[in-house]
């Protein structure tokens, strides 16, 4: 049946029945499925596939599994494992008789639908979930020390939420060496606090709870409860007691269903466009979203992928301005750089030299050319080791596969080279060629990246981008819905304004729950979302929905029955401006000449006015519900809307009032970008704006400003601490790296700040490439209240360089240190 179904798939894949390549690729997986007899596990999952799909569902399969054809064919994996030289022999060896990884990514929206049609189809005696256990770490640690000590549920959080996410044994060594930290006065010496450390370093690793695994599902015969005990979860599923380690010692079938939000948002978005603009467009279709589509590289290339799936945080925008990919090949490439190892082993800068022209390309031995020409000369995938030792000493793929993963722990290392070097000499090479190869493949370790899983992720990757570049209203609504990024929501509205598209403000006539995308002139803009007011509940946005269309604020008050604190919130970020044809005016972000906005809207109803309207019906209502509870008179007859809602002459709320309070409301700035309101002081400094970033000359002084975004402290080749900074201007994304050498005053200030002005020097790193290494930061707020107390010349004053700085300039300059 499992061949049966492959040849179907022949044609449908688009395949020539009777390629020889196919042909033979094809006999060699069934026969080794065959031999190891798991044709029913290929088939169990082909099934599963089929269901989700059949459900409306979007499902793709991750991992080393994208490397098989037969995968392919049964429409499990959408990579063409012969197209982009993928290899079975990484997924499925003969030489390993257990079960492989399909690793399904589903849309994270409906996973736990998914789990109930498993368990639906093959019944509750053949399923069961994996169970996980989760350990402590310093923060989960620090939450139950304090509570089980009696600290106030504040001072926790507070203490909890400065560490970053390490293990709890290195909380003092995080309070001596993380600068935030030290100068922030956490951890100060008293018996109390020596107590809290001491008790969240002893609960390091000790198990804190059992949990439903996130992923992992068990298909099993009617056997299944028989060799596995199991107990409900919280999610209402049977839960094997076994995590995922044991039931695989066990032998039994696990299959991992994966909820990935960016497959929520992309089906989020082709049903939008299909809502909206009547085209059904379906991703996986090669002749609708070919892999080859220009624009979507043009957008790739230009860095604005923030959104998109696996490409858009700080690091990765870095990598394509200096890679500048051109097509799916060099997109798998640019996602297998960029991982732990690859950085860790500095596999990025050989690469790119090469492949910008900055340096040849060295290839050891010419055989090594076909095998390693696309990555110019560096080894970066697994598959390439595995050719590369399937040369040199002339084994098969399934047994290079096994060096490759002996490769990773250096205590096989002498048996290893007792072993390459006398079958690469059998092979005719030299012993200088045999060695370089040897020190490359042991560099190499366990730092390179499975091709097949970095195709498996390219394929969402471009599919998320070409959505941005064709569809950018419906695809953003998709993001802002399911939230599957790095950044928060303002972020990604920031980045719709950039491209044109207009952000709707919330209206309770239109708004849904969530994002929805309009036509607006000839483009479209996308709306507020009413599940994002602070303090709503569920069925008050149902209430509000079905309760449409309304006459007025009091007509709303009545028939909906939300609270008085959420429609003052609704009020207040202008959800109402459109039913009583409320209007700030032109935006104007300086003080308003005397007397013109007040009179001109004193005749007008105003934002306030219709918080004074929605006291007196909430009065109205309290004096009348005792009269109504005994039929005197009811509420609807007690209430005369129309007379109630007069022009009281209240100013409007100006632009500030207005941003702040959707700030408060949504934990967004809609109506405009908060770094806006300070442009006066930011223009006269020669702030430069992200747009702007790519003019400048490298290693050049420069201010930016923004509102800070996110800050990270990853792991880096040097071993030393760096702080990656990520603001956003109004214009797009700024990017800035703090070294160890940085002051703890700056340091602090980074952590501590949201709206920052940061000095730094640029560095360009390729054609879209450029990079800041941040020296000071300041509170862009506290700049702007001394230049509105003491003019420009103070802000100058406070902008000195400090010692350090110029020092820093001086090392520079002389040559003895690299910016």
């Amino acid at each position: 049946m499992l061949r049966q179904r492959c040849e179907a798939g022949l044609s449908r894949r688009g395949f020539t029945h009777g390629d020889r390549v196919v042909t033979e690729r094809l006999d060699v997986e069934l026969g080794v499925i065959e031999h190891l007899g798991f044709a029913s596990y290929f088939l169990t999952v082909a099934d599963i596939v089929e269901m989700i799909r059949g459900l409306g569902i979007r499902v793709a399969a991750r991992g080393s599994g994208a490397g098989s054809l037969v995968n392919h064919l049964l429409d499990v994996s959408g990579v063409d494992p012969i197209a982009h030289g993928l290899l079975f022999e990484r997924f499925l060896s003969p030489l390993r008789v257990q079960l492989p990884d399909i690793d399904l990514d589903v849309e994270s929206a409906r996973r736990l639908e998914i789990y109930q049609h498993i368990f639906d189809k093959y019944g509750a005696q053949r399923v069961a979930c994996v169970a996980m256990t989760d350990t402590y770490r310093v923060r989960h640690a620090i939450r139950d020390v304090g509570s089980a000590l009696g600290m106030e549920s504040g001072e926790i959080s507070r203490f909890a939420k400065v560490f970053p996410h390490i293990k709890a044994r290195d909380i003092r060594s995080a309070l001596e060496n993380i600068p935030e930290l030290r100068e922030g006065g956490f951890g100060k010496s008293s018996s109390r606090m020596a107590l809290v450390l001491d008790l969240v370093e002893e609960l390091d690793g000790l198990p804190r709870h059992t949990a439903m695994h996130p992923c992992g599902i068990v298909l099993s015969n009617l056997s299944l409860l028989d060799r596995t005990p199991v107990e409900p979860s919280s999610a209402g599923f049977a839960m094997s007691q076994f995590d995922k380690d044991d039931v695989e010692e066990l032998g039994l079938l696990k299959l991992d269903v994966l909820g990935v939000r960016m497959q929520s948002a992309m089906s989020y978005a082709l049903d939008e466009i299909e809502r909206v603009e009547d085209v059904r467009i379906e991703l996986d279709n090669g002749a609708q979203v070919a892999l080859t589509d220009e624009p979507t590289f043009e957008l790739i290339r230009s860095t604005r992928t923030l959104g998109c799936f696996q490409i858009e945080s700080p690091g990765q925008r870095e990598l394509l301005g200096k890679f500048a990919p051109e097509t799916f090949d060099d997109l798998i490439i640019d996602i297998s750089l960029f991982r732990p190892g690859p950085v860790a082993s500095d596999m990025i800068t050989p690469f790119l030299q090469a492949r910008q022209g900055w340096a040849p390309a060295v290839y050891l031995h010419p055989d090594l050319r076909p095998i390693l020409e696309a990555t110019c000369g560096v080894v970066v995938f697994h598959e390439q080791v595995l050719r590369i030792v399937s040369l040199f000493a002339g084994v098969s793929l399934a047994r290079a596969d096994e060096v490759r993963r002996a490769l990773g722990n250096r205590d096989n290392y002498p048996q290893l080279r007792a072993w390459f070097y006398p079958a690469a000499f059998d092979r005719g090479y030299c012993l200088e060629v045999v060695e370089q190869v040897w020190d490359v493949l042991c560099a190499f370790g366990s730092f390179g990246f499975c091709k097949a899983h970095a195709a498996a992720f390219a394929l969402p990757t471009f599919q998320s981008a070409w959505l941005k570049t064709h569809h950018p209203a419906a695809f953003l609504a998709g993001v802002l819905t399911h939230d599957p990024g790095m950044y928060p929501k303002r972020v990604i509205l920031d980045d719709a304004r950039q491209l044109g598209i207009e952000v709707l403000p919330l209206d309770v006539q239109v708004s849904d729950r969530v994002y929805r995308v309009e036509p607006v002139g000839d483009g479209f803009g996308i709306r507020l979302a009413l599940s994002d007011v602070a303090g709503i509940s569920e069925d008050e946005v149902d209430r509000i929905i079905q309760a449409r269309p309304y006459l007025d604020l009091a007509d709303f008050f009545l028939r909906t029955k939300v609270s008085r604190p959420v429609i003052e919130r609704l009020i207040s970020v202008g959800a109402f401006d459109s039913l009583h044809g409320i209007s700030l005016g032109p935006i104007s972000l300086g003080p308003p000449s005397p007397g013109s906005v007040a009179s001109a809207q004193s005749a007008s109803i105003t934002r306030r006015d219709l918080l004074l309207q929605l006291a007196d019906l909430d009065q109205a209502t309290k004096t009348t519900r005792s009269r109504a509870s005994t039929g005197q008179l009811s509420l609807v007859a007690a209430i005369d809307p129309a007379s109630s809602l007069v022009p009281t002459g209240l100013p409007e709320m100006t632009p500030a009032e207005s941003v702040r309070a959707e700030l408060e409301v949504l934990g967004l700035d809609a109506s405009r970008h908060v770094v806006d309101f300070y442009s006066s002081l930011l223009d006269r400094l020669n702030v430069v704006r992200s747009k702007d970033l790519l003019t400048t000359r490298s290693q050049s002084h420069v201010l930016v400003a923004g509102v800070k975004v996110s800050t990270q402290t990853p792991p880096v080749r040097s071993g030393r601490r760096v702080v990656f900074l990520t603001m956003d201007d109004s214009t797009g994304p700024v990017d800035v790296a703090f070294f160890d050498s940085t002051s703890a005053q700056t340091l602090h200030q980074v952590f501590s700040g949201w709206l920052l002005v940061i000095r730094g020097v640029t560095r360009r790193t390729g054609p879209k490439g450029i990079s800041i290494r941040g020296l000071q930061a300041w509170d862009l707020t506290q700049l702007y209240e001394v230049y509105q107390s003491e003019g420009l010349g103070a802000v100058l004053d406070l902008l000195a360089p400090e010692p350090e700085v110029k020092r820093y300039d001086q090392r520079v300059k002389s040559g003895t240190m690299k910016p």
